[in-house]
């Protein structure tokens, strides 16, 4: 078990703008899709209003600390970072941390590996990013291109 930060970045570390992604690769989506099938992914509650449905053949996980977020019932729903962590040490899959900024933020310490698409544009009116530091303390350890000019990197904590 893992839990892993999956994220796509543009060249100025944009991941949103108005709540979705501001772009469309759909070889990064089927990356995404294949690489997170059979798992967990661990969303905010902005996240899941974006996706507006249940992720097919994952288990579907929403951090809300309200707890007003209307889901269906085979969505599971947390209010704290600690009840996802609870939960992950009787998980025996990987859990992937999927968006938005702030439940990146809040995991960040506790990522073993970051997968990112590194998306080949400067996205200048977007409005959600990741912070450019976000991958220190990590080292690359496998690089995929999965399409022309769009190139997916593994990231490995490194050890202290």
């Amino acid at each position: 078990m893992a839990i892993i930060g999956i994220v796509a970045i543009s060249k100025n570390y944009a991941i949103g703008k108005d709540g979705k992604l501001p772009w469309h690769y759909s070889a990064d989506l089927k990356f995404f899709k294949k690489t997170t099938t059979g798992h967990a992914v661990v969303m905010g509650a902005n996240t899941w209003r974006s996706i507006g449905r249940p992720l097919p053949n994952r288990l579907n996980i929403v951090l809300s600390r309200s707890g007003k977020v209307e889901t269906p019932p085979e969505v599971t729903q947390f209010d704290s970072r600690e009840a996802v962590l609870d939960f992950a040490e009787d998980y025996n899959k990987n859990i992937y941390i999927i968006g938005g900024a702030k439940t990146y933020a809040d995991f960040a310490d506790v990522i073993d590996r970051w997968i990112v698409t590194f998306v080949p544009e400067e996205i200048t009116d977007a409005d959600t990013f990741m912070p450019p530091d976000f991958l220190a303390g990590f080292e690359q350890v496998e690089e995929i291109e999965v399409d022309a000019n769009l190139f997916v990197k593994t990231f490995r904590r490194s050890a202290e």
